[in-house]
């Protein structure tokens, strides 16, 4: 199942600040978060779906790419979002 468009505004609310502040570091990170937790629940149950593990992966990457640069404009705001999103760093 999807995300739904009420719980990426609730997403971009509580991480970026604003529901139409969509292109916030912060709330991209958080967004794929979401998306990344999700297909990990699927790929539990479906091991050989193997479109889905490539995708996941390009997640994981395009989210560490987004960590690295916010980590380079605002170590603070880094370490706090890791500390709220349960991310392993």
């Amino acid at each position: 199942m999807p995300l739904t468009k009420e719980h990426n505004k609730k997403i971009f609310t509580e991480f970026g600040g604003s529901e139409k502040n969509t292109g916030s570091t912060e709330g991209q990170i958080a967004l794929f978060t979401e998306r990344i937790n999700h297909i990990s629940g699927h790929l539990k149950t479906n091991k050989k779906d193997h479109s889905s593990t490539l995708s996941l992966l390009k997640m994981v990457g395009k989210r560490r790419r987004l960590l690295n640069y916010l980590a380079k404009q605002d170590l603070n705001g880094y370490r706090a979002l890791i500390e709220k999103l349960h991310i392993r760093k």
